[in-house]
């Protein structure tokens, strides 16, 4: 995956409709899940990512504030979230629950 010129989105300009399913990289551009959706709460955007499991069987949802990611559209239109952290360090977060 290129970074190279991406257009970076703020996750508040963006819908959740686009923002669900959008693949996470973690550093050394490895993914690390995908994003299952947003949730508003007290005014603060969180953004959802399933992390870890195979081919989505065993993933772990966990919460994460939107502002915290980098959201990139590539040239070719394609969406993807940018993450500091890495999987190991995503699963060690409280499991999110609705």
């Amino acid at each position: 995956m290129e970074h190279d010129m991406p257009a970076r989105l703020e996750p508040r300009d963006l819908t959740e409709a686009e923002l669900t399913g959008v693949a996470v990289h973690g550093p050394g551009d490895s993914k690390i899940g995908h994003l299952s959706g947003v949730r508003d709460i007290g005014g603060d955007r969180w953004a959802i990512i399933e992390v870890g499991g195979i081919m989505g069987i065993g993933a772990k949802p966990v919460a994460v504030l939107a502002r915290d990611l980098e959201f990139l559209r590539g040239g070719d239109g394609g969406l993807h979230a940018v993450s500091r952290w890495s999987a190991r360090e995503l699963r060690r977060i409280s499991r999110y629950r609705d």
